[in-house]
């Protein structure tokens, strides 16, 4: 993969997971270079890249900045290939299974006090968050969280990469999301870690992206089989 598009990929991954929102600001160009450890230049060809698909817009002036846009192009594009390519949604859900409960296994063998709050602060918000867009940037943290504990930065990376490969949910729909059942499923999570019991983690991470599976059936192929488990709430 070219750099441009390394980066360009990065920054997209972040929108996809929830970690950037619409209206969202981007960090300064040199500060953000920075972080990336790229060229400004090779940063300015990623953005106008992510422009031309339609999830930044650039502005100019004294209030200008680069800023995440409503997404609806790039989210409506997203939705319509996987679609056309059905047997994708199964394959990510297998992969982030794979990954993700063998990270908690980890994670309940493996984790500190720190993680034990990092993980605890994100159900919390996420309990009480009053927007979409804080429920979405808390759940990322709370599995990015349960990465970290696991002391293992390929797997870490690797988590990161396949949630970003899904539109994390799903602002555009008219879709109401389960909150108090996904607030369940973290917490109970969490209760495994904070117990070193890596078995009861991992199986309650793999039913809890089970869910998942089921709710992108409705949402992205709506799969009448899976109508009858309608969301609840919606923050």
């Amino acid at each position: 993969m070219k750099l441009t598009e390394g980066v360009a990929e990065h920054i997209r991954g972040m929108i996809h997971r929830g970690e950037l929102g619409p209206g969202d600001r981007l960090p300064p160009e040199r500060e953000l270079a920075e972080e990336l450890g790229v060229a400004r230049a090779s940063l300015r060809a990623a953005i106008k890249s992510l422009e031309e698909r339609g999830y930044v817009i650039v502005r100019r002036g004294a209030r200008g900045g680069t800023f995440v846009t409503e997404l609806s192009r790039p989210f409506s594009e997203w939705r319509e290939h996987l679609r056309q390519q059905r047997g994708e949604v199964d394959e990510i859900i297998d992969f982030r299974i794979a990954l993700e409960q063998h990270t908690a296994r980890l994670a309940a063998q493996r984790r500190d006090r720190n993680d034990l709050n990092q993980l605890r602060n994100a159900i919390d918000t996420m309990d009480n968050a009053e927007s979409r867009a804080v429920f979405r940037l808390s759940d990322s943290q709370f599995h990015s969280a349960v990465a970290r504990a696991a002391r293992n930065t390929r797997l870490q990376t690797g988590i990161d990469q396949v949630r970003g490969e899904l539109f994390s949910p799903h602002d555009l729909l008219e879709y109401v999301e389960p909150i108090a059942e996904s607030v369940r499923d973290h917490r109970e999570i969490y209760e495994a870690v904070r117990e070193k019991d890596p078995q009861e983690a991992a199986r309650l991470m793999a039913a809890h992206i089970e869910r998942t599976r089921e709710q992108l059936r409705v949402i992205v192929l709506q799969d009448p089989k899976s109508k009858d488990r309608s969301p609840r709430h919606n923050p």
